[in-house]
């Protein structure tokens, strides 16, 4: 008779390299408490400010969010400008905690939006090699946070700034918003979709954050993520 094997002897569980800790959560609340101020809109490569300790870039389609979310996360109302009319952003917009005295300051950068179809083609057209240029030449860049709005999932031209964005090694991470937009089961179905889309992506981080500016989830995640690029 077959000996039976011995049961499996209990096992911590897993632990995921990738989850954040509470001195990082409250590092990314103590960075966003200081006061911060707009530095400087960029038009042209000519125009960039010289390059300081780390940049993190949101970038996401026209009326995604980015302008409420970067205001979430500093927790001031109009430090970047919203509007309800998409394709207002036309620059790269620079952002700061001021009096920042660490020896590597964090700069927010909000990228000009795509895919508005009224915006003039020449315009899309300087844009888009702006934001070339700046991926591929800023050394201070560590990351591109990909706004994606949770009530509609990837789009086709969110597929081509991935594209992009691989193609010049970039490394991105997906950031939902309006998560409380849709029902819970139709923003489960967005962020299984969205983890497919990006499971064979060489520069997108693999982890998706689901933020709503609204109504506050996934601030202090997001803070902490940013915060935690300063000690790669």
């Amino acid at each position: 008779m077959a000996e039976t094997p011995d049961a499996p002897q209990d096992q911590e569980p897993a632990v995921d390299p990738d989850a954040l800790t509470e001195a990082e959560i409250e590092a990314g609340r103590l960075l966003f408490a200081r006061p911060w101020q707009f530095l400087l809109g960029v038009a042209a490569v000519r125009q960039l400010p010289p390059e300081a300790g780390i940049e993190v870039a949101f970038a996401g389609r026209s009326n995604v969010g980015k302008s409420s979310l970067i205001n979430a996360l500093t927790g001031r109302k109009a430090l970047a400008r919203t509007s309800n009319t998409p394709g207002r952003t036309r620059e790269l917009n620079f952002f700061a905690a001021a009096e920042t005295a660490t020896a590597s300051p964090i700069v927010i950068v909000d990228m000009p939006g795509y895919g508005y179809a009224k915006v003039a083609k020449t315009a899309v057209a300087n844009w888009t090699g702006l934001i070339i240029d700046y991926l591929k030449g800023r050394t201070s860049l560590k990351r591109v946070y990909l706004l994606i709005d949770a009530r509609h999932g990837l789009k086709e031209n969110d597929g081509a700034v991935m594209d992009l964005l691989d193609a010049t090694a970039m490394s991105y991470q997906i950031v939902l918003t309006k998560a409380d937009k849709p029902k819970k089961g139709e923003l489960e179905k967005v962020i299984e979709k969205t983890a497919a889309g990006i499971a064979k992506r060489p520069a997108a981080h693999p982890k998706i954050i689901v933020t709503s500016s609204e109504k506050g989830t996934g601030i202090a995640e997001l803070r902490a993520e940013v915060t935690r690029l300063s000690a790669l």
